[in-house]
């Protein structure tokens, strides 16, 4: 037996994993397009500027877990460790700017260097939606419905919460940046090594650390809110209330605080208790200043991205699988005018299961282990009498048909 193992923080999706998979995406999708957004679909890999600009030089998916390399051409590239930089990225490339407002949405592998653990692999697939163009707070409201929604398509939204806040416009997070500073410098010499690094670059990161030295400090931070301008808070009610319009429930949370440097005003997550520590399923914000920070002309932009592999772990049972016919020849003469009979059936729509070796007895029993509604059995008297016994596996009752009438007699198992 081979020692061939996948790569740590990687994993083989089959059966029952990659059906959760393909439902997730599927249900979003057909959302979307509810909605109004087109697909997107944009390069695994980028510029590694793509990332380094956008993402902040201080986070830990820039200094800890990207995948950077060089190519043969001497250029330096990275595995995309998230979606929507890739998608500013595209607005700007593709000449996109006078074409506002745009929604496209994604679905898609992406690549971080985290330490492996439930609900968190190294390559992992998110989807998301970007709207961009929009800078009034009806853009947040739909974003932030469609999430909901999606949810709700996956009957997962009973044991999920959204949490809301508001970063503020430009003014505001300097106003509050020059108090956070004020009080994290008091507390300097008890913050941890990465954090007093953080506090000389951007202190806002200081709020997102994991270590439990920083985080007992953090509780005594000042918040947010208290910082926000009128033309902020103007805004954050104005979602607050379009929120309630649409009967979306959310509480707000004063400590939340998207880790990203071009994230503003509204930020928000869908959480729960149902994974443990890895309790965000779905998060999202406004970011007005990216594409305007990556070169493009200032532009708008809201979004939000959930891990695909966390909401399939919170998935119900799966629907059923469609029952296949077993189509199945009593010996090697019958193989042949079998196997026609099969390719016919499928150009016309019918899922055929042909074993390949085996008696009969064999053969019923792969029928029966693929939970296979009718067989198909064609021995010598059937060849020559053109017809085919047809037996429902359910009750055992069977019957003769001729092989020129199959279509429209198994359109009832259909």
């Amino acid at each position: 037996m081979s020692s061939l193992q996948p790569v740590r923080g990687t994993h083989d999706l089959m059966f029952d994993d990659i059906r959760r998979h393909r439902l997730v995406q599927a249900k979003f999708a057909a959302l979307a397009a509810h909605y109004g957004y087109s697909e997107i679909t944009t390069p695994i890999f980028e510029a590694t500027d793509v990332f380094a600009r956008t993402l902040g030089d201080t986070t830990d998916i820039v200094t800890k877990e990207m995948y950077t390399f060089e190519t043969k051409g001497g250029e330096s590239v990275t595995l995309r460790p998230e979606g929507t930089a890739g998608v500013a990225r595209a607005f700007i490339s593709e000449g996109l700017t006078q074409q506002t407002p745009l929604k496209f949405f994604y679905h898609g592998p992406m690549f971080r260097h985290e330490r492996p653990q439930k609900g968190r692999q190294r390559q992992f697939h998110q989807i998301g939606a970007e709207l961009l163009g929009v800078p009034g707070p009806q853009g947040d409201v739909e974003v932030i419905a469609l999430a909901d929604h999606t949810l709700r398509e996956l009957n997962l939204s009973g044991h999920i919460t959204l949490e809301l806040n508001s970063l503020g416009d430009t003014e505001s997070r300097a106003a509050y940046r020059a108090v956070l500073i004020d009080f994290l410098f008091g507390h300097r010499e008890k913050l941890s090594a990465e954090s007093r690094e953080r506090l000389e670059k951007n202190p806002l990161r200081v709020l997102d650390s994991k270590e439990p030295a920083d985080k007992e400090i953090v509780v005594s931070a000042p918040r947010f809110p208290d910082y926000l301008n009128q033309t902020s808070r103007d805004f954050f009610k104005a979602v607050q209330d379009g929120l309630n319009n649409l009967g979306i429930f959310f509480k707000l949370n004063s400590s939340l605080v998207r880790g990203l440097d071009y994230y503003s005003h509204t930020a928000f997550e869908f959480t729960t208790e149902a994974l443990g520590a890895q309790g965000t399923v779905l998060a999202g914000g406004r970011y007005d200043g990216l594409i305007k920070q990556m070169g493009g002309p200032p532009t708008a932009g809201i979004g939000w991205a959930a891990g695909v592999e966390r909401l399939a772990m919170l998935l119900s049972d799966l629907p059923p699988l469609p029952r296949p016919i077993a189509m199945i020849p009593v010996g090697e003469s019958e193989d042949a005018i079998a196997q026609k009979l099969s390719h016919r059936l499928r150009n016309s729509g019918f899922n055929i299961d042909i074993g390949y070796s085996g008696n009969m007895g064999k053969r019923m029993k792969r029928a029966n282990k693929l939970n296979a509604r009718v067989a198909l059995i064609i021995g010598e008297d059937e060849v020559k009498q053109s017809v085919v016994t047809v037996r429902q596996l359910d009750s055992g009752e069977q019957s003769r048909v001729a092989m020129a009438d199959l279509e429209s007699h198994l359109d009832l198992y259909r």
